[in-house]
């Protein structure tokens, strides 16, 4: 089978401190730590030994940031080589130096950055995009669509290559958050801005979850998604294949997280998005 993976493991500590952000200057102990780092290699040996049965495209979505933490990057290096991993893509804020990439396969890696400009200056920045331009790593930037960030987005987007998508996450927390020409801004800024401006009514519609996608976290659990908490099972303990869906309908009210609502099969986000749905990065037009 061709699977994705979204995997979300204990560690939930942060570098950086964004008001927004639950996650913000968190710390796990050592003990957390350990358990993190036991419970990565044992998903990358996981992956491994299915070589026989399946490939995967895998997306990492760590509560804090993990490429601080060297188990983190060795994993990505490690699965990006293996023959049946099709993607890896982690999300971070990609704060760490890039050395360790010239190790990983390139042509399967991808990162989903996210800039926060309360904590790395837009110069900084931009400088490590273009560390990652001359290396040639695949990569989306998205910025939190804050009114005070309007600005920085602006500058953001005429720093950055031009062909490096920004994406912009709607804040959503208010209802009628933006002014018209706000919203505007937005749109011109992220062509598919609108698309994650909604909230999509998701009850009993057709949803790839715990069909060819779900969510693991640590312990080798599996969810139909991040935001489903319904426990189909353990791939440690049993086998994958037993514990999938032939077919699922979302059970969820409605789904506004992007990482939720592109499995919804009626989006058919694979017009925008092509095969690039877990790194964000639409097809050029």
């Amino acid at each position: 089978m061709r699977l994705d993976i979204t995997y979300r493991g204990p560690l939930a500590s942060c570098n950086y401190d964004c008001d927004y952000c639950p996650f913000a200057k968190t710390f796990d102990d050592a003990a957390t730590r350990a358990k993190d780092k036991l419970a990565i290699e044992r998903f990358v040996a996981w992956v491994s030994s299915r070589q026989a049965k399946d490939s995967f495209r895998l997306l990492f979505t760590p509560w804090g940031e993990a490429l601080v933490r060297s188990w983190y990057r060795q994993a990505l290096v490690t699965l990006s080589h293996l023959e049946h991993v099709e993607k890896v893509v982690i999300q971070t804020n990609m704060s760490v130096a890039i050395d360790w990439l010239k190790q990983a396969n390139l042509n399967k890696l991808a990162l989903w950055i996210t800039y926060h400009p309360s904590e790395i200056s837009l110069a900084d920045f931009v400088m490590k995009t273009q560390q990652l331009d001359r290396l040639g790593v695949s990569y989306s930037v998205g910025i939190v669509g804050t009114k005070e960030n309007i600005p920085k987005a602006k500058a953001l987007r005429e720093q950055l290559h031009p062909e490096v998508y920004l994406w912009v996450n709607a804040y959503k927390d208010q209802l009628d958050y933006y002014l018209p020409d706000e919203r505007d801004f937005y749109a011109q800024l992220d062509p598919w801005f609108h698309l994650n401006q909604q909230n999509y009514p998701s009850l009993n519609r057709e949803c790839r979850a715990s069909v060819t996608s779900l969510s693991m976290d640590g312990e080798g659990y599996i969810q139909p998604c991040h935001f489903v908490k319904q426990t189909l099972g353990n791939v440690y303990q049993q086998e994958l294949h037993s514990l999938l869906n032939q077919h699922y309908l979302c059970p969820n009210q409605s789904c506004d997280c992007y990482i939720g609502y592109r499995h919804l099969s009626h989006l058919k986000l694979e017009k925008v998005y092509g095969d690039r749905l877990l790194e964000r990065i639409p097809i050029k037009e």
